[in-house]
């Protein structure tokens, strides 16, 4: 009975969200079964998609060599996932393979190039999950795990948990043999000087506010909002997986949390749907769960893919100006990437092998 009314409802909300129109002039910015320059190809049986961070870029805010560098690096995390595919690996094993080399490279905000927190620190987040057992692991608040994306793989292949945080995570993680770094490796001079800027302009704010007898407020500015990495994959079992992982948002306080170990906000996989992982303001995925809502009104709604990511990113999320987009594939290879924001760092990869990648709405 109850199960019966739950389909009617995800039925009802899936109907409602392909009857409305997509608001204007956002647009679809990730892609159909198509290859990221437009031009139409088969869907891949088997490959991956993946993600570096969406926000506030543009072409004139991004160098040419910036971009270039960029495009590099998410080619060669792509290819480190195709390679586990390519020989017949796990999809968790791509996820895990793509996204390690995203963590490594500083462009990236996530492991080695990580934001910084008010208080001078990182703290590391991610998640992974397994579409073929629903089984997921997930770590926050990491200081010296040198990838979080192994960390969260260990918890849910040799705990019995789903997350760890702080202290205890970073425990387990040397218990169980995984490398381990000082604080210091994760800051890049880049990220030092962001910390410095936005430390002075939270002081000036805070002065300002005292001397006009105010509470000093803490200000979001859009450029220390997001940066995440992310892929979802299908390997030739016909698995999916998706993984996450991110330093958060910079200036973050409190021992603030975002979307990225919410199993089902930032990251969910599951065989009967799709995979997902995503980036933006986290804040708005969690209330959401956007991961798991796109996975359902596919399962319940019976929406195909592209609508139901569209659904939630296009039109929810932009609804209550959520920012931000998500990576999907579904178990008969099709993918989608669609964003709100100006820009999203992103690629795609099939068993023929060929990187695609993009930056902007081309």
């Amino acid at each position: 009975m109850i199960r019966t009314a739950r389909f009617a409802w995800m039925a009802a909300l899936a109907a409602l969200f392909a009857c409305t129109p997509p608001p204007e002039p956002v647009s679809m910015g990730g892609v159909r079964p198509t290859d990221v320059g437009g031009s139409m190809v088969a869907p891949p049986r088997w490959g991956m998609v993946i993600h570096g961070g969406a926000g506030a870029m543009s072409p004139q805010s991004l160098s040419a060599e910036r971009q270039a560098e960029y495009r590099a690096a998410l080619t060669e995390a792509l290819m480190a996932g195709h390679a586990v595919l390519a020989r017949g690996g796990t999809s968790l094993d791509a996820v895990e393979a793509a996204v390690n080399v995203m963590e490594d490279n500083p462009l990236f905000n996530a492991g080695r190039g990580a934001v910084v927190t008010a208080d001078g620190r990182i703290e590391l987040d991610a998640a992974v999950m397994d579409g073929a057992t629903l089984k997921a692991g997930a770590v926050a608040g990491l200081h010296t795990v040198r990838n979080p994306i192994d960390l969260a793989r260990a918890v849910m292949e040799r705990s019995p948990h789903v997350m760890m945080i702080g202290e205890g995570a970073e425990t387990f993680a040397r218990q169980n043999g995984l490398a381990m770094v000082e604080e210091s490796y994760f800051w890049t001079p880049n990220r030092r000087q962001q910390w410095e800027r936005m430390r002075m302009q939270d002081s000036l704010r805070a002065d300002s506010a005292a001397r006009a007898g105010r509470t000093s407020g803490y200000a979001m500015p859009d450029d220390r909002k997001w940066g995440t990495v992310g892929a979802v994959a299908l390997d030739q079992h016909g698995n999916l997986a998706a993984g996450t992982s991110t330093g958060g948002m910079m200036m973050k306080r409190f021992g603030r949390v975002g979307d990225v170990p919410i199993v089902g906000a930032g990251t969910y996989a599951n065989n009967r749907s799709c995979a997902v992982s995503a980036t933006g303001h986290g804040e708005f995925f969690i209330r959401n769960v956007v991961a798991h809502s796109i996975c359902a009104l596919m399962e319940y709604g019976g929406l195909p893919l592209q609508a139901a990511a569209d659904s939630i990113v296009m039109r929810q999320l932009v609804a209550q100006r959520g920012e931000g987009g998500v990576i999907a594939m579904d178990r008969q290879g099709n993918w989608t990437m669609p964003f709100n924001s100006t820009g999203m760092f992103r690629g795609r990869i099939g068993a023929d092998g060929r990187p695609e990648v993009a930056i902007f709405r081309d």
